[in-house]
């Protein structure tokens, strides 16, 4: 009986190590929908490659290489899709699926961004903004593109 104890054990020991490491899903606030080519973020400090069916949180920088691309859609249905070289920093984001408040600030740094807005700028059109090195956007629209020239 004991053996088998602690092969429970280990599998829950396991389990719980495997998952410390990933941040739950129930915080993200995005999905990968598409990728093409390198396409990595940066959460909590590590640079990690980002796949179609990855999720993103508050806080994490997308980036892109020449000739990628990625598209993700986040939880009150906007959509994002990123150019090649771009950099997208997703700063805060708060929605509540009930109310269909809340609000979304992104920076990007450089780059080509299409965006098309989904519940948040439906309940409050000035809830979402996009920050460039040269401006600041506020989304009112439903879609838009938006290019940033040269490096951050």
């Amino acid at each position: 009986m004991r053996i088998r104890s602690l092969g429970i054990l280990g599998c829950a020991v396991a389990l719980t190590l495997a998952s410390a490491g990933a941040a739950p899903a129930d915080d993200a606030i995005g999905q990968v929908k598409t990728a093409k080519g390198t396409v990595q973020v940066v959460h909590q400090g590590q640079t990690l490659p980002l796949k179609v069916g990855d999720h993103v949180f508050q806080s994490d920088t997308i980036m892109t290489d020449k000739a990628a691309s990625v598209g993700i859609t986040f939880t009150d249905n906007s959509m994002m899709s990123l150019g090649s070289n771009s950099k997208l920093a997703l700063s805060q984001y708060r929605f509540d699926a009930t109310t269909h408040v809340g609000v979304f600030d992104s920076v990007l740094s450089q780059g080509t961004l299409a965006a098309k807005s989904g519940q948040i700028v439906k309940q409050r059109p000035e809830a979402m903004h996009i920050s460039t090195p040269t401006a600041l956007l506020g989304v009112r629209g439903t879609e838009f593109v938006v290019r940033v020239e040269g490096k951050s």
